[in-house]
């Protein structure tokens, strides 16, 4: 039996160096293909999508980015808001706040002119506007509604909320149709202002609007390439 070892520890040898080099060489492959390039989403709106008086990690776009992920969806989530802007303040910074690299915009606007009064012709002028330059920029847009307070009374309710629902359908593009559904005048959700979610209140606004991203995220996926 003895001679038969050096041919028995020269076929394990070569069994564990064809196994090492089987091993390597997938290794070698996968380090050489590129990872995939995260969609970049960019939260446009006011102190809702800017994380006002939150912690760190805390805001809207970044439980949202770490909902995506938790997913398995390579997104980026970009905070582009500015607290207290109003539809007039973003669309005079729209060009510059969204880049054209972004894959989808989340438009969340109007409710500092709710808060203020504006007249919903202006609000709705400024959001139009805005879609259109999105449209024309070929950037894919998630409107997101919002719904005046009830203190600015009936007929102010009737000439605002409209407006989003009717621009979804004009520019074709999806709507989420209140950006606070299951949040506002819920005491638990809200920070002291009774205005702001806190932490635990953007978890909610996140795990609602979560199916309405990744929709989109999924038909620009399947999109063919330009």
């Amino acid at each position: 039996m003895s001679r038969f070892k050096p041919l028995s520890a020269r076929l394990t040898a070569l069994s564990w160096l064809a196994a090492f080099a089987a091993t390597f060489g997938l290794a070698a492959t996968a380090a050489a293909q590129p990872a995939a390039t995260p969609l970049e989403v960019v939260a446009f709106g006011d102190s809702l999508s800017a994380g006002y008086g939150v912690g760190p990690g805390e805001s809207f776009p970044e439980q949202l980015q770490a909902a995506l992920i938790a997913k398995g969806y390579a997104a980026t989530v970009v905070n582009a808001g500015v607290s207290g802007d109003t539809t007039t303040g973003g669309l005079a910074r729209l060009d510059w706040s969204v880049p054209d690299s972004a894959d989808l915009v989340i438009v969340e606007l109007g409710a500092n002119d709710a808060l203020r009064g504006v007249s919903p012709e202006i609000s709705e002028k400024n959001l139009d506007a805005m879609l259109q330059r999105l449209q024309q920029r070929k950037i894919p847009t998630l409107l997101a509604g919002m719904i005046a307070p009830p203190n600015m009374g009936p007929d102010y309710a009737a000439a605002f909320n409209p407006i989003y629902a009717r621009l979804a359908e004009r520019y074709g593009v999806p709507l989420y149709p209140f950006f606070l559904e299951g949040v506002a005048s819920t005491a638990d959700l809200n920070q002291a202002d009774a205005m702001h979610p806190n932490a635990k209140g953007v978890a909610v606004i996140v795990e609602k609007i979560l199916p309405a991203v990744t929709a989109e995220l999924d038909a620009i996926a399947a999109a063919p390439a330009d």
